[in-house]
């Protein structure tokens, strides 16, 4: 598989606090990757300089092997990366719809009975099509998450930064979240999963990679992070 997203010697500071160092890593197509690491480890500043929230100090970030690192982050979600964040952020005025529609409209440019048709499939997908005319505050918590991760889709991404979907969920409730990421997959989205809940992590990912104080300390398939000694020392605090 070729590579769809490539990180070169990435570096990031917040003053004198060093944020990342040095990160290199490529996400290929297609690929299910999993970034995980102890709070404060770096991996949100990673993608917020790969959706262009933030600008990197040192090194690139290519896609589709073109270097995005000068583009502002409306231009990369035009190019095909899109993020769900960690804490749910909805337009509260708005219906559950009318939330879709604001990225058919401003990212994928579909108007009117299009994108309206685009966002109705959407929320048949991930099972929110009764819940089209709610608005966010009647929702669950896990309704918010996939409504979440439905906003995120609605851009119609090449690759899709999850971070903590899962994050404060029941059991039963992160298998459904699960669920529609791996669909999300097999339709030919990459994925990067950013999660806490190890075992879904492990569950999804074909290959893991852990930051710790915001470097690379391991990368490998699951079964291979899980035993690592640098990873249970930094992230599973043994």
């Amino acid at each position: 598989m070729s590579a769809l997203l490539k990180i070169g010697g990435l570096s990031k500071s917040f003053g004198g606090f060093a944020a990342l160092t040095d990160v290199s890593l490529e996400v290929a197509q297609g690929e299910r990757f999993g970034l995980i690491g102890p709070n404060g480890s770096g991996k949100t500043t990673l993608i917020n300089c790969v959706s262009g929230l933030l600008r990197n100090d040192g090194g690139s970030i290519q896609f589709e092997g073109q270097d995005i690192s000068s583009l502002p982050a409306y231009q990369r979600a035009r190019k095909g990366i899109a993020r769900s964040f960690q804490v749910p952020r909805p337009f509260h005025t708005m219906t559950v719809l009318e939330n879709l529609l604001v990225p058919s409209a401003y990212v994928v440019h579909l108007k009117d009975a299009d994108g309206e048709a685009r966002a109705m499939e959407l929320l048949k997908s991930i099972g929110l099509a009764d819940k089209a005319s709610a608005h966010p505050g009647q929702l669950s918590q896990v309704e918010l998450r996939k409504l979440e991760l439905a906003r995120a889709m609605a851009a119609q991404p090449k690759l899709l930064i999850s971070d903590e979907a899962m994050a404060g969920l029941a059991g039963n409730e992160v298998d459904e979240v699960l669920a529609i990421l791996f669909k999300l997959n097999e339709s030919g989205i990459t994925v990067i999963m950013i999660e806490h809940i190890m075992q879904a992590v492990m569950r999804f990912s074909q290959r893991v990679i852990c930051l710790d104080a915001g470097k690379i300390i391991c990368e490998g398939a699951p079964a291979e992070i899980v035993k690592n000694t640098d990873v249970q020392k930094a992230y599973l605090g043994a």
